[in-house]
């Protein structure tokens, strides 16, 4: 089961993210912020209150997004 271990904020809306696999990658979130959830995250200041919840990223609102996800659009870091 593929987890994140850590989770650093880079810039914008980009975080640099590790798995329990030991890649690490290079996700940019800014086009997935859509929709009620996640629209909030586009002010900046909400958007870097995250924290890990035991597997995956989730944010101060509730929004969190699946591991597989952010390995999947992330770019090797």
């Amino acid at each position: 089961m593929l987890k994140i271990v850590d989770a650093e904020y880079v810039k914008d809306y980009e975080l640099l993210i590790t798995f329990n696999d030991g890649s690490r990658k290079l996700a940019d979130l800014k086009p997935y912020l859509y929709g009620e959830v996640f629209s909030e995250l586009l002010d900046r200041n909400k958007f870097i209150q995250y924290g890990l919840n035991g597997y995956t990223i989730e944010w101060a609102n509730g929004a969190d997004l699946a591991p597989e996800f952010l390995y999947d659009i992330g770019t090797a870091a």
